[in-house]
């Protein structure tokens, strides 16, 4: 099973802005803190930026949040990522001739919008701030 970390790069992209912001903020830099690419980074940014999460100029390396990290939540982030948006999934073959595979997926896609549901009010209530003082505060008891 393969898993998306867009999530997690685009608040690591958010965070790096603040805590680097007299640094070096070119996707390349970025991309060194990832892991990744700076092709993945700027496609974030793009999502970012698409959103009205960063401001961005064509030829400058010095993004900005387009407000302050406490009114972006996970969640807004969430919504302007370019991925598939189901937390969680079903599986969509099970046998139609047997009692549970022919009602797993009904019975579950109903659990499952209640758990999303309660992850998505979770997400909104996390700013992005509360990231960045985690990342700061872990890093002062090292």
């Amino acid at each position: 099973m393969k898993y998306s970390y867009k999530l997690s790069d685009a608040i690591h992209i958010l965070t790096y802005l603040i805590v680097y912001q007299e640094g070096d903020l070119s996707s390349r830099a970025i991309a060194n803190s990832i892991e990744t690419n700076s092709s993945a980074v700027r496609g974030l940014m793009v999502d970012l930026k698409r959103a009205g999460i960063i401001n961005t100029q064509q030829g400058s390396s010095e993004p900005t949040l387009s407000r302050p990290a406490d009114q972006i939540t996970m969640f807004d982030v969430y919504q302007a990522i370019n991925m598939d948006h189901d937390l969680i999934h079903v599986d969509p073959k099970t046998n139609p001739n047997c009692i549970v595979g022919s009602n797993i997926q009904d019975t579950l896609n109903e659990v499952y919008q209640n758990v999303e549901q309660a992850a998505f009010r979770s997400m909104a209530e996390t700013t992005i701030q509360e990231i960045i003082d985690g990342v700061l505060q872990r890093e002062s008891q090292k």
